[in-house]
């Protein structure tokens, strides 16, 4: 078939190397970057030289399209004959198909069903750079296929040249295509004032306004249709309205877009180029790598990404906006030289290019992998183990991805599929999304469980949180992915016209998202708590406030947020919010240290949801004493009355512990905390205020072995006494030297400091008004040299008091 292509693009010079690569080892990655033809002719290469049919898949379903109308343009006949492709919803090949088109989640799909793929002879992964899920996934699946098809050749195509990991994954050889890419002048343009990093998704608006700049300077400057890269829809829309004035600014230039939420024919409208005029293209990230759009010598560069996050322990998914990695902007600015020499608008300075991540970061890194895991699953792996996965997905993650499989019915304990989950994994909608598909058409019918499941599988946009308003504008609207997902998921087999109960959207949410169902935590029915532990609030003006239970199907926590914020919602009944969270359903005996004592209660509650309470009139004494050290453990020993004697006590025992070691006891917090069984009854405790009334001084001396309670008083006595008779209190304050104050006529006698198990006695000595006159622990030494001092300098002030020469006597 590539002998009837009269077009020279460089991937032509590698295309003898890639046969023999691929011959003799079956398997081959490819390097090549945007623009070289590695999209188009490779596999129009490989459908002429194997029998069968070649498989390409592509991360996104603009690439798709794009790549086989390409093809089937280069060979001078429509789509759908001997080049068609496959898209969710949408097909368009015929029995004379050799090369067909597939996203990679088409492809996962396909080697689930047929993992030999029969018919198919070669199988190409574009774009494998992109690190996408479902790249990941073809990718391993298509090597442990090859086990059983050892004559399946398999290649994969990156736009960079860190191939190593794939090529080790595939274990076979790396091929590079000459990059025949003209010079691009790059052009540093940062804000003239500093702009606040991307926060969620919140982009500042004087960045678009920048880039709004920008792309005029860019049109007046250079040459050529203009490319500009913005995060995502709303940025597009953004930037847009602001060159909406260029016509009145003299610039004539057609304003056109390019997303993934576009019907095929306004994509196809951008991708098939221009023969009159100049084009100004808003576009995401689709046109970085995946798409080339003819006509392009200059690109204007936001410097943003938008990426799937999910925050794990709340279960919320979102998406952000990051900063571009130097990567990604190396392959926007080489948008602007694949046909001529080019310019490219930075609009962030040379400095901050060089801290930016040096990679975008593999999709397995930070979404939710749910899907993911229950694709593992079906494939018979569920850790993954012995797959060829370029990434190893993180414990915590993947950990909370098995969680919500096990709580939707979709996988037992070890992880293996259920055939709840065979049936859900079909769909080719999120796991939580074929759940409330399957589940809610039994429940509600598949009317409203396709309408509702297609909006939030689509991500329809539309304004407010109110889930039935958006559901009543996509019905009445022509959006056209809607109206496409509701298409196909009506065709999912088994799905029941009618259900159980009246039609219910918020039946088929909660379903979706059990861990979602939220009461109302306030009179005002602003904020919520979720069975899932995550506080909500709504926005100011929303038209759910008042509603006591919601099913809240879309939310996001920013940084720093206190709650996180209800994007998508629809209100509920309790009852119907009880059985779609079934499984969440308790009626517990609670005994615990709670809001500062301890609660002993009966619960009924919904997840984190407390539905009632009844007090416990006989709690467990154990499970009491379990919350008592709880309580101490979360809030210390505080909450014990510590009097003079107590500390007193705990002072000397920590000496003792620090002069002698064991069996004297530790009595520092953490082994108090560790030992409290021993030393306090925690049987006889019920409350807070019960611990205010233990004894703490003789608690403390059970810790004490009776073999030594005796000696207590004599190695860490609490006074000892002075030549005169007198008494003087020690001071334990510092285990590691006990002190005694005391004036100097007192200490007359003393040869040298008391000694207390084996440590000497630091002694403060005081002038007769018990002003501080010396401190020593050799006494002994002191009389011969410090004294002298000391003597010299108090007697005259005291000459009332006796000042001997030699105070031994």
């Amino acid at each position: 078939m590539i002998d009837e292509v009269d077009l020279d693009l460089p991937v032509r010079a590698a295309l003898p190397e890639l046969a023999a690569a691929l011959e003799a080892r079956g398997a081959a990655v490819l390097v090549a970057p945007p623009g070289t033809g590695k999209t188009t002719l490779v596999p129009l290469a490989l459908a002429g030289a194997v029998g069968g049919r070649v498989l390409v898949a592509e991360p996104r379903r603009v690439a798709v399209r794009a790549a086989a109308a390409r093809m089937a343009w280069l060979l001078g006949e429509p789509v759908g004959g001997r080049v068609g492709y496959a898209i969710r919803g949408e097909r368009r090949t015929g029995p004379g198909t050799r090369v067909e088109v597939v996203t990679t989640g088409l492809l996962v799909a396909r080697l689930q069903r047929d993992p030999e793929l029969a018919g198919v002879d070669a199988v190409v992964l574009d774009e494998c750079h992109e690190r996408h899920l479902d790249t990941d996934l073809a990718l391993a699946f298509a090597v442990d296929a090859r086990a059983l098809r050892p004559d399946l050749r398999l290649l994969a195509t990156s736009a960079t040249a860190a191939a190593g990991d794939l090529a080790a994954a595939l274990d076979g050889p790396v091929v590079t295509a000459p990059d025949p890419m003209h010079p691009v002048d790059v052009v540093w343009r940062p804000p003239p004032r500093p702009v606040p990093p991307p926060r969620g998704m919140r982009v500042e608006p004087a960045l678009l306004d920048h880039v709004a700049g920008t792309v005029r300077r860019a049109l007046a400057d250079a040459a050529g249709d203009v490319l500009v890269f913005l995060p995502g829809r709303r940025e597009i829309d953004d930037v847009a309205r602001r060159l909406g004035q260029m016509e009145g600014a003299g610039i004539d230039a057609e304003l056109l877009t390019l997303h993934g939420g576009q019907d095929g024919a306004r994509q196809d409208a951008v991708l098939e180029g221009s023969t009159s005029g100049r084009r100004v293209v808003l576009a995401t990230s689709i046109a970085e790598t995946s798409l080339t759009v003819p006509g392009v010598r200059v690109v204007v560069d936001a410097g943003l990404s938008r990426r799937p996050w999910t925050d794990h322990a709340r279960g919320l998914d979102a998406l952000v906006t990051v900063l571009a990695s130097q990567s990604s902007a190396t392959q926007r600015a080489g948008r602007a030289g694949r046909e001529a020499p080019g310019t490219a608008y930075r609009c962030w300075s040379e400095a901050e290019h060089a801290h930016r991540d040096r990679h975008d970061a593999p999709e397995v890194a930070h979404a939710d992998l749910a899907g993911f895991a229950l694709q593992l699953a079906r494939w018979g792996t569920p850790n993954g183990a012995g797959l060829a996965l370029l990434d190893a997905p993180p414990a915590t993650a993947f950990d909370a991805a098995r969680a919500v499989l096990r709580g939707l019915g979709l996988a037992d304990d070890d992880g293996r599929i259920t055939e709840r989950g065979r049936a859900v994994a079909t769909v080719g909608v999120h796991p939580r999304l074929g759940r409330a598909l399957l589940d809610g058409a039994q429940a509600v019918g598949a009317d409203i469980a396709t309408d509702v499941v297609a909006l939030l599988a689509a991500d329809v946009p539309g304004d407010g949180d109110d889930l039935e308003e958006r559901l009543r504008a996509a019905r009445a609207g022509h959006d056209p992915r809607w109206r496409a997902e509701v298409r196909r998921l009506r065709r999912v087999e088994g799905l029941p016209r009618r259900g159980s109960r009246p039609e219910s959207a918020a039946t088929v949410v909660a379903l979706a998202h059990p861990d979602r169902l939220a009461r109302a935590r306030g009179d005002d029915a602003r904020e919520y708590l979720t069975t899932g532990g995550t506080g909500v609030e709504l926005a100011a003006g929303s038209r759910l406030r008042g509603s006591r239970w919601l099913a809240v199907a879309d939310a996001v926590r920013g940084p720093g947020d206190r709650v996180a914020r209800v994007r998508l919602a629809v209100p509920i009944d309790e009852d119907i919010a009880r059985e779609a969270a079934a499984g969440w359903w308790r009626d517990d005996a609670v005994v615990a240290w709670e809001d500062g004592d301890v609660v002993a209660e009966r619960r009924e509650r919904l997840g984190a949801i407390v539905l009632a309470r009844r007090p416990l009139a006989r709690p467990d004494p154990a499970a009491v004493a379990a919350a008592v050290r709880d309580g101490l453990a979360a809030e210390g020993l505080g909450l014990l009355r510590w009097d003079d004697a107590a500390r007193a006590l705990r002072a000397r025992l920590a000496f003792l512990h620090a002069a002698r070691g064991d069996p004297w006891p530790a009595v520092d917090d953490e082994a108090l905390l560790a030992r409290a069984d021993e030393w306090l009854d925690l049987t006889r405790v019920r409350r807070r205020a019960d611990l205010a009334r233990v004894r703490v001084a003789p608690a403390l001396r059970g810790l004490v072995p009776w073999s030594e309670a005796g000696r207590l008083d004599e190695l860490a006595p609490e006074r000892v006494t002075t030549p005169s008779g007198r008494g003087v209190r020690v001071d334990y304050t510092d285990p590691a030297a006990p002190v005694v104050a005391l004036t100097v006529q007192q200490a007359f006698g003393w040869e040298r400091a008391p000694v207390l198990a084996g440590v000497p006695v630091v002694v403060h000595l005081l002038s007769p008004a018990g002003r501080p006159a010396a401190v020593t622990a050799d006494l002994a030494s002191f009389w011969d040299s410090g004294y002298p001092q000391v003597r010299a300098e108090l007697r005259g002030r005291y000459p009332k008091h006796a000042w001997p020469e030699d105070p031994r006597r």
